[in-house]
Protein backbone atom coordinates (compact mmCIF):
# COMPACT_ATOMS: atom_id res chain seq x y z
CA UNK A 1 0.00 0.00 0.00
CA UNK A 2 1.48 3.43 -0.91
CA UNK A 3 2.59 5.31 2.17
CA UNK A 4 0.76 8.61 1.72
CA UNK A 5 -2.69 7.06 1.06
CA UNK A 6 -2.01 4.77 4.02
CA UNK A 7 -1.38 7.79 6.25
CA UNK A 8 -4.18 10.04 5.05
CA UNK A 9 -6.85 7.55 4.04
CA UNK A 10 -6.61 4.57 6.36
CA UNK A 11 -9.24 3.44 8.85
CA UNK A 12 -7.56 5.16 11.80
CA UNK A 13 -8.94 8.43 10.44
CA UNK A 14 -12.32 7.28 11.76
CA UNK A 15 -10.97 7.84 15.28
CA UNK A 16 -11.09 11.59 14.67
CA UNK A 17 -14.76 11.72 13.68
CA UNK A 18 -16.17 11.82 17.25
CA UNK A 19 -13.79 14.67 18.12
CA UNK A 20 -14.79 16.58 14.97
CA UNK A 21 -18.47 16.25 15.83
CA UNK A 22 -17.89 17.30 19.45
CA UNK A 23 -15.78 20.26 18.32
CA UNK A 24 -18.46 21.52 15.95
CA UNK A 25 -21.12 21.12 18.62
CA UNK A 26 -18.96 22.89 21.23
CA UNK A 27 -18.24 25.81 18.91
CA UNK A 28 -21.92 26.15 18.08
CA UNK A 29 -22.84 26.02 21.75
CA UNK A 30 -20.32 28.64 22.87
CA UNK A 31 -21.28 30.98 20.02
CA UNK A 32 -25.01 30.61 20.60
CA UNK A 33 -24.69 30.98 24.39
CA UNK A 34 -22.50 34.05 24.14
CA UNK A 35 -24.69 35.65 21.47
CA UNK A 36 -27.85 34.96 23.45
CA UNK A 37 -26.63 36.35 26.76
CA UNK A 38 -24.68 39.21 25.20
CA UNK A 39 -28.14 40.65 24.53
CA UNK A 40 -29.14 40.35 28.20
CA UNK A 41 -27.79 43.22 30.28
CA UNK A 42 -26.95 42.59 33.93
CA UNK A 43 -29.00 44.61 36.36
CA UNK A 44 -25.90 45.89 38.18
CA UNK A 45 -24.79 47.60 34.96
CA UNK A 46 -21.02 47.09 35.34
CA UNK A 47 -18.97 46.49 32.20
CA UNK A 48 -16.69 43.50 31.75
CA UNK A 49 -13.62 45.68 32.33
CA UNK A 50 -15.11 47.16 35.51
CA UNK A 51 -15.99 43.73 36.86
CA UNK A 52 -12.50 42.36 36.15
CA UNK A 53 -10.81 45.32 37.87
CA UNK A 54 -13.19 45.14 40.82
CA UNK A 55 -12.53 41.41 41.31
CA UNK A 56 -8.79 41.98 41.22
CA UNK A 57 -8.89 44.86 43.67
CA UNK A 58 -11.31 43.01 45.94
CA UNK A 59 -8.70 40.26 46.23
CA UNK A 60 -5.82 42.63 46.86
CA UNK A 61 -4.34 42.31 43.37
CA UNK A 62 -3.13 45.68 42.09
CA UNK A 63 -0.34 44.67 39.70
CA UNK A 64 -2.55 43.08 37.02
CA UNK A 65 -3.80 45.33 34.24
CA UNK A 66 -7.04 45.06 32.30
CA UNK A 67 -6.69 46.06 28.64
CA UNK A 68 -8.79 46.14 25.50
CA UNK A 69 -7.59 43.33 23.23
CA UNK A 70 -8.09 42.46 19.59
CA UNK A 71 -10.39 39.95 17.93
CA UNK A 72 -13.69 38.28 18.77
CA UNK A 73 -13.81 36.11 21.90
CA UNK A 74 -10.02 36.41 22.16
CA UNK A 75 -10.18 37.13 25.89
CA UNK A 76 -7.25 35.79 27.90
CA UNK A 77 -4.98 36.32 30.88
CA UNK A 78 -1.29 36.79 30.10
CA UNK A 79 0.66 35.59 33.17
CA UNK A 80 3.98 36.95 31.89
CA UNK A 81 2.66 40.45 31.28
CA UNK A 82 0.30 40.20 34.29
CA UNK A 83 -2.47 41.52 32.08
CA UNK A 84 -6.07 40.56 31.33
CA UNK A 85 -6.96 41.32 27.71
CA UNK A 86 -10.65 41.51 26.90
CA UNK A 87 -12.25 41.67 23.46
CA UNK A 88 -14.41 44.69 22.65
CA UNK A 89 -17.61 42.64 23.09
CA UNK A 90 -16.55 41.93 26.67
CA UNK A 91 -14.53 44.99 27.70
CA UNK A 92 -17.24 47.59 27.10
CA UNK A 93 -20.39 45.52 27.61
CA UNK A 94 -22.43 45.04 30.76
CA UNK A 95 -24.16 41.92 29.45
CA UNK A 96 -24.27 38.72 31.47
CA UNK A 97 -22.09 37.05 28.85
CA UNK A 98 -19.48 39.83 28.98
CA UNK A 99 -19.08 39.96 32.74
CA UNK A 100 -19.02 36.14 32.93
CA UNK A 101 -16.09 36.00 30.51
CA UNK A 102 -14.35 38.89 32.28
CA UNK A 103 -14.76 37.17 35.65
CA UNK A 104 -13.35 33.95 34.16
CA UNK A 105 -10.19 35.75 33.04
CA UNK A 106 -9.95 37.40 36.44
CA UNK A 107 -10.19 33.87 37.82
CA UNK A 108 -6.93 33.05 36.05
CA UNK A 109 -5.29 36.06 37.71
CA UNK A 110 -6.55 34.78 41.07
CA UNK A 111 -5.03 31.38 40.26
CA UNK A 112 -1.71 33.07 39.54
CA UNK A 113 -1.86 35.10 42.73
CA UNK A 114 -2.68 32.10 44.94
CA UNK A 115 -0.08 29.81 43.33
CA UNK A 116 -2.55 27.42 41.72
CA UNK A 117 -0.26 24.54 40.72
CA UNK A 118 -1.88 23.44 37.40
CA UNK A 119 -1.58 27.01 36.06
CA UNK A 120 2.14 27.08 36.73
CA UNK A 121 2.55 23.57 35.34
CA UNK A 122 0.77 24.66 32.16
CA UNK A 123 3.07 27.68 31.85
CA UNK A 124 6.08 25.39 32.30
CA UNK A 125 4.91 22.96 29.61
CA UNK A 126 3.76 25.65 27.16
CA UNK A 127 7.12 26.34 25.40
CA UNK A 128 7.69 22.66 24.64
CA UNK A 129 4.03 22.17 23.70
CA UNK A 130 4.11 25.13 21.33
CA UNK A 131 7.28 23.82 19.73
CA UNK A 132 5.84 20.33 19.51
CA UNK A 133 2.53 21.39 17.98
CA UNK A 134 4.39 23.04 15.07
CA UNK A 135 6.95 20.34 14.34
CA UNK A 136 5.29 17.08 15.38
CA UNK A 137 3.28 16.38 12.23
CA UNK A 138 5.96 17.50 9.71
CA UNK A 139 8.53 15.28 11.45
CA UNK A 140 6.13 12.35 11.59
CA UNK A 141 5.23 12.60 7.89
CA UNK A 142 8.83 13.08 6.76
CA UNK A 143 9.92 10.08 8.84
CA UNK A 144 7.01 8.09 7.46
CA UNK A 145 8.05 8.85 3.88
CA UNK A 146 11.69 7.96 4.54
CA UNK A 147 10.78 4.40 5.45
CA UNK A 148 12.96 2.50 7.90
CA UNK A 149 15.57 5.24 7.87
CA UNK A 150 13.07 7.75 9.18
CA UNK A 151 11.86 5.77 12.18
CA UNK A 152 13.62 8.14 14.60
CA UNK A 153 11.75 11.11 13.12
CA UNK A 154 8.44 9.27 13.47
CA UNK A 155 9.14 8.59 17.15
CA UNK A 156 10.29 12.15 17.71
CA UNK A 157 7.14 13.47 16.07
CA UNK A 158 4.99 11.33 18.36
CA UNK A 159 6.94 12.49 21.42
CA UNK A 160 6.54 16.17 20.51
CA UNK A 161 2.84 15.69 19.80
CA UNK A 162 2.47 14.00 23.19
CA UNK A 163 3.85 17.18 24.79
CA UNK A 164 1.16 19.19 23.02
CA UNK A 165 -1.46 16.72 24.25
CA UNK A 166 -0.14 17.05 27.80
CA UNK A 167 -0.65 20.80 27.57
CA UNK A 168 -4.27 20.26 26.51
CA UNK A 169 -4.87 17.87 29.41
CA UNK A 170 -3.39 20.29 31.96
CA UNK A 171 -5.52 23.09 30.50
CA UNK A 172 -8.77 21.36 31.51
CA UNK A 173 -8.48 21.77 35.31
CA UNK A 174 -7.12 25.29 34.83
CA UNK A 175 -10.14 26.38 32.81
CA UNK A 176 -12.75 24.61 34.94
CA UNK A 177 -11.25 26.03 38.12
CA UNK A 178 -11.23 29.56 36.69
CA UNK A 179 -14.92 29.20 35.82
CA UNK A 180 -15.77 27.96 39.31
CA UNK A 181 -13.93 30.92 40.81
CA UNK A 182 -15.76 33.26 38.43
CA UNK A 183 -19.22 31.97 39.33
CA UNK A 184 -18.44 32.12 43.05
CA UNK A 185 -17.18 35.70 42.96
CA UNK A 186 -19.99 36.89 40.68
CA UNK A 187 -22.57 35.42 43.05
CA UNK A 188 -20.94 36.21 46.39
CA UNK A 189 -19.62 39.59 45.33
CA UNK A 190 -23.02 40.82 44.22
CA UNK A 191 -22.01 41.38 40.59
CA UNK A 192 -24.99 39.29 39.46
CA UNK A 193 -28.48 38.91 40.88
CA UNK A 194 -29.40 35.37 41.93
CA UNK A 195 -31.45 34.69 38.80
CA UNK A 196 -28.54 35.86 36.59
CA UNK A 197 -26.09 33.29 37.96
CA UNK A 198 -27.55 30.41 35.97
CA UNK A 199 -27.16 32.15 32.57
CA UNK A 200 -23.57 33.03 33.53
CA UNK A 201 -22.89 29.40 34.34
CA UNK A 202 -24.30 28.39 30.94
CA UNK A 203 -21.94 30.77 29.15
CA UNK A 204 -18.87 29.47 30.99
CA UNK A 205 -19.93 25.81 30.71
CA UNK A 206 -20.29 26.20 26.95
CA UNK A 207 -16.82 27.75 26.74
CA UNK A 208 -15.36 24.91 28.81
CA UNK A 209 -16.70 22.35 26.34
CA UNK A 210 -14.44 23.75 23.63
CA UNK A 211 -11.43 22.75 25.78
CA UNK A 212 -12.90 19.30 26.33
CA UNK A 213 -13.36 18.89 22.57
CA UNK A 214 -9.81 20.08 21.86
CA UNK A 215 -8.38 17.65 24.40
CA UNK A 216 -10.35 14.73 22.99
CA UNK A 217 -9.22 15.59 19.47
CA UNK A 218 -5.58 15.75 20.59
CA UNK A 219 -5.78 12.43 22.46
CA UNK A 220 -7.40 10.64 19.52
CA UNK A 221 -4.86 12.07 17.09
CA UNK A 222 -2.05 10.88 19.34
CA UNK A 223 -3.61 7.41 19.46
CA UNK A 224 -3.88 7.45 15.67
CA UNK A 225 -0.20 8.33 15.24
CA UNK A 226 0.81 5.54 17.63
CA UNK A 227 -1.34 3.01 15.75
CA UNK A 228 0.05 4.04 12.37
CA UNK A 229 3.60 3.89 13.70
CA UNK A 230 3.06 0.47 15.28
CA UNK A 231 1.54 -0.98 12.13
CA UNK A 232 4.43 0.39 10.09
CA UNK A 233 6.93 -1.47 12.23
Amino acid sequence: MPMMPMFFGDATFLLLIPAMILSMWAQFRVSSSFNKYSQVMSRRGKSGAEVARSILQGNGIYDVGVELGQGHLSDHYDPKARTIRLSDAVYNSSSIAAISVAAHEAGHALQHDTGYAPLFLRSFVYPVAGFGSKLAMPLFIIGFLLGEGGFFLVELGILLFACAVLFQVITLPVEFNASRRAIAVLRDGGYLAEDEVRPARKVLSAAAMTYVAATLAALLQLLRLILISGRRR
